[in-house]
């Protein structure tokens, strides 16, 4: 596979007779060589997997919310049934279900689509109780001044609520999505070529499996330190608009 010619050439010059010197410096030709392709495999992989299915899963999520906070009890009882669920099960058992069972009822679905759907219905079932608590943290005053206005309760949910809700879901949700991006290499288990799928695959080809993986970790981290720093910049932003 021409993605990999710099692998050969890494393995050619690692002879049995090589100096340990030699050696070391071949580890560190291969950790360089491979930066690009587990880079490559977290932008065009990783990072759109996260993206998409936090965005999906952020939409369901305030539905279940709503849903949760109705004076319904049946509305309420399926909302609080679905989030007992994806919160009782593992997120790998809920992906490997969608990809391999149900094709034993017929139903198949690739592998990019499986897993969108299994990281949009558990961030669905996370992020669902963060807006809630969210949404009870708005004082009922507020409540009660938009109905003064006349508001309907919907109006004023839409209107007053939710946008302060907002501020304060932000740390929890900007966790969830942080969690995401590093649940995302589960994905690899279900054929999804991402970041972890990639340093599998140049791992099989050289066998140097501590080296890749450690060089997978580091990416995450690095990943995982860029939006951590823009968690904290937006927090900032938003505390602005708070009265202290």
């Amino acid at each position: 596979m021409t993605e990999w010619q710099f692998l050969s050439t890494s393995l050619s010059a690692a002879a049995p007779t090589a100096t340990s010197d030699v050696v070391t410096e071949t580890s560190w030709d291969l950790f360089v060589s491979s930066f690009w392709p587990l880079l490559s495999g977290a932008i065009t992989g990783t990072i759109p997997l996260a993206l998409i299915s936090f965005a999906i899963g952020l939409v369901l999520a305030l539905f279940v919310a709503i849903m949760r906070l109705s004076r319904s009890r049946i509305v309420s009882s399926i909302a609080r049934i679905y989030i007992s669920i994806i919160r009782g099960t593992p997120l790998l058992v809920q992906l490997f279900v969608i990809f391999y069972g149900l094709p034993s009822i017929g139903l198949t679905i690739d592998p990019w689509p499986s897993a969108i759907i299994a990281f949009s219905l558990n961030v669905g079932g996370y992020a669902a109780e963060v807006i809630r608590a969210a949404i009870l943290s708005v004082h009922q005053g507020q409540w009660e001044a938009a109905y003064t206005i006349g508001m309907s309760r919907s109006r004023a949910l839409r209107r007053v609520i939710l946008p302060q809700a907002a501020r304060v879901s932000v740390p929890p949700l900007s966790n969830t999505f942080i969690s995401l991006v590093k649940d995302t290499s589960l994905a690899s288990l279900i054929l999804v070529t991402e970041l972890f799928r990639q340093a599998q695959k140049i791992a099989a080809f050289t066998s140097e499996f501590m080296l890749l993986y450690l060089e997978a970790a580091l990416i995450y981290w690095l990943i995982c330190l860029v939006l951590s720093s823009g968690q904290g910049l937006l927090e900032k932003r938003l505390d602005r608009y708070v009265a202290h």
